[in-house]
């Protein structure tokens, strides 16, 4: 069964460490935790209308949480960091954060 590319990619991320890379065309993602690479490239180039290079993928542990006595961990997750080809357009989504 085919997956719809919108519930491939879950989220953009937007972090110090993942604003650095636009300058190398890397963009960062969260995605599903089933997703392969092929999945995230094929999603990505749909739902952007761009050419993707390669696809790194990593599985992210939930952090252990306090609320009170009580204990717990949040999600485990998953994310992607996908370079462009170099003739590839950038992801508009992006542009405005630089």
């Amino acid at each position: 069964m085919e997956r719809l590319a919108q519930d491939i990619i879950v989220r953009p991320i937007i972090t110090e460490k993942s604003m650095d890379g636009l300058a190398e065309r890397k963009y960062t993602f969260e995605v599903a935790k089933n997703a392969n690479k092929i999945e995230v490239k094929k999603a990505v180039e749909t739902l952007f209308g761009v050419k993707v290079a390669k696809v790194n993928t990593i599985s992210v542990k939930g952090k252990k949480k306090r609320m009170g006595r009580s204990e717990g961990y949040t999600s485990d997750w998953k994310k992607a960091v996908v370079t462009l080809t170099e003739d590839s357009k950038t992801i508009e989504f992006f542009d405005g954060m630089m």
